[in-house]
């Protein structure tokens, strides 16, 4: 990670072609980031993580050797040399090697089943290992070793962490917290052993091979965990994340000056004993120690880029401050977080009930805050650190931040106090990126987006752990320049569509005048009225079309259909799986033909038929009704389709019947309102023909079940679907998929597709997991009620309205008269009818088309 933004600040800032850079990687990829290593037991692949755009080397002219180990530096010679025989010069060398795992030596430590947790190809050994097994352990009870214990336990992995200190996490939490957090991760099924010490890795005898067939081989395999007092823990699978140690090899190898307990001894301009030789982020011993942060690293990258190009700066030492989630648990740190200042005093806040903890340290006058930790609860700590750095001023009483609400509280602005944080406060710590460059940015550029400010300032691209500060930042600046920033839905209502929506539930409300006279003003906008419209269609308030709702509706809505450029309607028929009879494709192609339609099969798997006037709609719908179809929704912001491959029945490699739980799905959730479209997909295999990965919910099929992919999308800003949980039996798949749909209509905004909302939800993936499988928040039985409601109500709305008159008489082209529309005209595109657009039909018509 280091070398990658060693090399990305260089090309950045130094003239083209002054530098001819060559980067030499042990790894088969490029860089990549470390820090969101077990993102990819929870949906992630090695692409999401790779820290530069695919061909950025190759744009940048730099020499990329991947699977290259390098033999040897020759000093004198200023000459590399790799394995594989290559000799490669160099003005400057800079090594960038990071750390090693440390993996205590002690007997049995290299057994079969034993593991470090450092690199992509580790986790696809430990994934690999684990299949068939049962008890996975991890040897230290650090960062790295919690997220190694999260990565077993999505593994289905009975799971243990070994710890030697009495807490979890001793470098950055005290012993208070280190109960909180001990608590918190035991509630989710890990089992946490404190103050024990682990003297050696015991293998299985050769009595104790398993008499199942099936199950794994257990030749020359870990069994046991041996303690000092001589008791054993049962084990299958191991994980040593003891800490790391700095991988100079290298540098010992060609002479160069190492540290006492490891590491290359750098100066301030991060040069080595040899003045051609720089070393970089964890390799080095830089201000009188080893960094085993990122931030750092990237600091120390920048140094050198300043010190090739004419610069003075130096590296003296880094902010170690730092937000964690682990396991769903807010975790954090800043300042003087263990009191060694003299005098200082730390101020408690410990509510075992919800999970949370609070140590802030002040000094001996009360006045100044220094440091503190945070955790269950780390909102307010962009603006905490700021404090303890000085960049904020801080209240008068002190005591009043114990209290997370007082503290900046969980909102997206991190707190009122972002105001009195000066431009030169570093809000970024991973890309040393100020206040003052992102306001600036803002301003100059007119960014009303996040995720624009990201991609020009780097701000919250790396760990991500500032993005609410910066999205405050944005919030702030936008307001500055003059720009209204609200989260209600619209003026008429002074809320948010989430909270708008529970008004509505919770009070049972039924008709948009009802709800203005309780909650609003006015009377209403193209904005409120479609969103409160969905928000009774999804509670099964009636029919979209009768009474006050018909007013509420949007265009497509209005008129069931959706609107096209020249004034025409599109008709699409719900085809669940994509399994259609023959006599239905006829009725289609007849239909077609009767009015002149447009006909296309999408990517979905339906069939569109383009082209229809308003008041041909009925007459179309009720031949499509007769022939046994149903209307597809694509009018709406609902369940559009559930695309499936052939599944089992009819693929060699399928191994679930992907078509019929395509079917049951759609038909389960066909006209569920929503913020926004929905779709979904199953696929009978791994080799994903449906591409369920790419949908709102997406099923795949094992062996032993379905696993259930949530919040992906396609479209401009595609996003992978995460995985929210494996192998599981139908019933329980539809479930899930209940409780999730309803949370997701319950809280995301107006218009929020689930890949944004997913990307909004405080505490993401996990997070969902707690609420929608754990029941955190007690709602699940609402959530399915609900379902069960919208289930039980569902009608056709097409069915329903060619069966009565009052609806019917809504689909005129004309108000006041019942004549047709003179001013389509059908012309033909490759073969098929189709009406002309508005800007084609002098030309057509005059061509005699």
């Amino acid at each position: 990670m280091v070398g990658h933004k060693f090399v990305e600040e260089l090309v950045g800032r130094a003239p083209a072609g002054a530098f001819r850079i060559t980067v030499l990687g042990a790894e088969p990829r490029s860089a990549y980031d470390r820090v969101a290593l077990s993102t990819l037991f929870s949906g992630a692949t090695p692409d999401d993580l790779s820290l530069g755009e695919s061909g950025c080397y190759d744009q940048w002219g730099v020499d990329l050797h991947l699977s290259t180990t390098v033999d040897a530096v020759e000093l004198d010679a200023k000459i590399v040399r790799t394995l594989c025989g290559k000799h490669i010069p160099y003005d400057t060398l800079v090594l960038a090697t990071g750390s090693r795992p440390f993996v205590p030596p002690m007997p049995g430590h290299d057994l079969v089943g034993c593991f470090v947790y450092r690199t992509i190809e580790d986790l696809d050994a430990i994934r690999a290992y684990a299949q068939g097994r049962q008890i996975g352990v991890v040897v230290g009870g650090g960062l790295l070793g919690l997220e190694a214990a999260n990565a077993l336990l999505s593994l289905g992995l009975e799971t243990h962490v070994l710890e030697m200190a009495p807490r979890l996490m001793p470098l950055q939490i005290d012993v208070e917290g280190g109960e909180i957090l001990k608590d918190r991760i035991g509630a989710l099924g890990v089992k946490v052993h404190l103050g024990v010490q682990t003297k050696a890795i015991a293998a299985f005898a050769a009595d104790d091979a398993p008499s199942n067939d099936d199950a794994p081989s257990t030749d020359g395999a870990a069994a046991a965990v041996v303690f000092a007092d001589d008791s054993r823990l049962p084990v299958d699978l191991v994980v040593f994340s003891a800490g790391i140690r700095p991988d100079d090899a290298l540098a010992r190898s060609c002479g160069l000056t190492i540290g006492e307990r490891g590491g290359i001894i750098v100066d301030d301009g991060c040069r080595t004993s040899d003045p051609h030789v720089v070393a970089i982020g964890e390799c080095a011993v830089a201000a009188g120690r080893v960094w085993g942060l990122v931030a750092p690293g990237y600091d120390m990258a920048r140094v050198v880029v300043d010190r090739l190009l004419g610069g003075t700066t130096g590296f003296t030492g880094a902010d170690l401050s730092t937000k964690l989630k682990l396991m769903g648990v807010d975790v954090a740190s800043f300042g003087d977080a263990f009191a060694a200042t003299e005098g200082a005093r730390v101020l408690r806040y410990d509510d075992p009930l919800n999970g949370t903890y609070r140590a802030l340290v002040v000094d001996i006058s009360a006045k100044r805050l220094l440091g503190g930790i945070l955790v269950g609860d780390a909102s307010g700590y962009a603006t905490l650190s700021a404090m303890a750095k000085g960049d904020l001023a801080t209240p008068d009483d002190l005591a009043e931040l114990l209290f997370p609400a007082r503290a900046g509280g969980a909102s997206a602005n991190e707190g009122a106090g972002l105001a009195g944080l000066s431009n030169a406060a570093t809000v970024c710590q991973c890309n040393n990126i100020t206040k003052g460059a992102i306001c600036t940015a803002i301003s100059e550029k007119g960014f009303t987006e996040l995720k624009d400010v990201k991609k020009a300032t780097k701000a919250g691209t790396s760990c991500g752990g500032c993005t609410p500060l910066v999205q405050g930042l944005l919030n702030l600046q936008l307001a500055k320049d003059g720009v209204a920033v609200r989260n209600e839905l619209c003026e008429h209502f002074a809320f948010s569509r989430p909270e708008l929506f529970d008004i509505v539930r919770v009070q049972r409300i039924t008709s948009f005048a009802d709800l203005i006279e309780r909650a609003g003003t006015g009377f209403g906008c193209d904005i409120c009225k479609p969103a409160v419209a969905s928000m009774f269609a999804s509670m099964a308030t009636g029919h979209i079309l009768d009474g006050e709702h018909a007013g509420l509706q949007d265009t497509n809505d209005h008129f069931l259909a959706n609107l096209q450029r020249d004034g025409s309607y599109s008709v699409v028929p719900r085809v669940p799986g994509g399994e259609i009879t023959p006599s239905q494709l006829i009725t289609i192609g007849e239909v077609a033909n009767e009015f002149g339609l447009y006909t296309k099969i999408t990517g979905g798997q339906r069939i569109d038929l383009f082209g229809a006037r308003v008041d041909q709609l009925p007459a179309i719908w009720s031949r499509l009704i007769d022939a046994g179809m149903e209307s597809g929704h694509a009018y709406g912001k609902a369940l559009r389709t559930v695309k499936s491959c052939v599944g089992d029945s009819w693929c060699r490699y399928g191994v679930q019947d992907s078509t019929s739980l395509a079917i049951d799905i759609e038909l389960r959730y066909r006209g569920l309102r929503a913020p926004h479209k929905i779709k979904s997909a199953v696929s009978g295999c791994a080799r994903e023909c449906a591409e369920a990965q790419s949908k709102d919910f997406g099923i795949i099929a094992t062996e032993r079940g379905w696993n259930l992919y949530v919040c992906g999308n396609g479209g401009m800003r595609p996003q992978h679907a995460v995985l929210l949980a494996e192998d599981l039996e139908t019933t329980p798949l539809l479930q899930l998929i209940d409780r999730f749909l309803m949370f997701y209509i319950r809280t995301a905004g107006r218009l929020e597709r689930t890949a944004t909302w997913l990307n909004n939800l405080e505490g993401g993936i996990e997070y969902l997991r707690r609420v929608i499988i754990d029941d955190a928040l007690g709602i699940c039985g609402e959530l399915e009620a609900d379902m069960d409601r919208h289930v039980a109500t569902y009608e056709c709305e097409w069915k329903a309205t060619v069966e009565s008159p009052e609806r019917m008489a809504r689909f005129r082209s004309f108000v006041n008269a019942d004549s047709v529309d003179p001013t389509i005209v059908f012309i033909s595109e490759r073969g098929q009818l189709r009406p002309a657009r508005s800007d084609e039909r002098s030309l057509l018509v005059g061509a005699g088309r």
